[in-house]
């Protein structure tokens, strides 16, 4: 039997700003899938991160269902009501379009899924990111199927070893590449140095299964301006012929610079947290949690806090530690994002504006 995974995710409101749902809210949204979901979904798993609730589902309807998404769309839509009641901040932000078209891509909230034949032991991790784009997930995918390196996986399991495919979005052109692994290596790692631009979409193993899948909608693309941070979703299948569940958490062990922070404004190290934690009021550090779950006839075990255990604390402590001394620098690049990729590019462009109407021509200046 056919399973398909859904994960959608969606920031539809948080208290005193983008730190957490409220209980209720939460609650809110819990209630409307529970209510929902007879004779729809088999499981579901409902939790967040940072100011981003994520609802995980199992079904048998295939990806892209107009009934799924209907049921993520109304459940943060009555969401959205507890937040506006409550005052909380950012109430319905991601929630892009007025009325449900079909399916929630393109529409504000992110999403992630993979149809799937089930294996005797079926196992995946679910990445939920906050305060952060959704090229955030390149380089811990590079690690878990390029770099040997970190996944030793690589060199002795024969069907990681035969290579993956990599499908990059260019999600300013909107278009798809497949790049396959080994011969075009080189140009994946090209693609992978600019991820405001190139983001993995998914991954194909050798004999055609889909193991990754992750969100790649920008925010910023659909609103026409800035309505926060992409907060990506991903779902990456583990174990047996693709990487061990402790090789793909351990892609986060070493906390990678990524575009974020409380304006989308700078760059800042990627911090592995526990479950259902609320974003820092530390600069809004950009944060992932790990959700591993087993499946079995689409029932849902879990999730196990893949980043819960008292070892993360190191890495914890080194993303704080490497977020303040980029933060140090302050408004100077690098520590900044380059114009383009500014979340506020609008306020960047007016104080421009203003600037350029004072610079004078070299030979203007010397006549004077």
């Amino acid at each position: 039997m056919k399973i398909t995974l859904s994960a959608i995710k969606a920031d539809i409101g948080a208290i005193g700003g983008h730190t957490c749902p409220s209980l209720e809210l939460l609650q809110k949204v819990k209630d409307h899938v529970r209510s929902k979901s007879k004779g729809l979904l088999i499981d579901h798993y409902i939790g967040f991160s940072g100011d981003d609730i994520h609802i995980i589902m199992t079904h048998t309807l295939g990806i892209d269902n107009k009934r799924i998404h209907q049921l993520a769309w109304d459940a943060f839509s009555e969401g959205t009501k507890i937040a506006k009641d409550q005052g909380l901040y950012g109430a319905g932000q991601d929630l892009l379009k007025d009325a449900f078209s079909g399916n929630v891509r393109g529409m504000g909230p992110g999403v992630a899924e993979i149809e799937l034949e089930e294996r005797p032991s079926e196992v995946f991790c679910i990445f939920a990111a906050d305060k952060t784009e959704p090229g955030a997930f390149n380089f811990p995918l590079w690690r878990m199927f390029v770099d040997a390196r970190s996944n030793t996986g690589l060199l002795i399991n024969e069907q990681l070893a035969s290579g993956v495919t990599f499908r990059i979005m260019d999600v300013i052109e909107g278009k798809l590449a497949d790049l396959k692994m080994w011969e075009d290596k080189p140009e994946l790692e090209a693609a992978l140095m600019y991820p405001g631009r190139y983001v993995v979409h998914s991954v194909v193993s050798s004999d055609g299964e889909v193991i990754v899948s992750a969100s790649t909608d920008r925010l910023h693309n659909i609103a026409g301006t800035y309505v926060g941070k992409d907060d990506p979703i991903a779902i990456v299948r583990t174990q047996k012929n693709f990487p061990a569940t402790e090789e793909a958490g351990s892609a986060f062990n070493n906390p990678h610079f990524v575009a974020g922070n409380t304006r989308g404004s700078h760059h800042m190290p990627l911090m592995p947290v526990k479950l259902n934690s609320a974003a820092s009021l530390n600069y809004a550090i950009p944060i992932v949690s790990c959700l591993v779950f087993s499946m079995h006839n689409g029932k849902l075990t879990g999730p196990h806090d893949g980043f819960g255990t008292a070892d993360w604390d190191l890495q914890r402590m080194w993303a704080a530690e490497r977020a303040m001394v980029i933060r140090n620098q302050g408004f100077i690049h690098p520590a900044t994002l380059v114009p383009e990729e500014l979340e506020y590019n609008k306020g960047y462009e007016a104080r421009m504006a203003k600037l350029n109407k004072k610079f004078k021509d070299i030979d203007s200046n010397n006549s004077s």
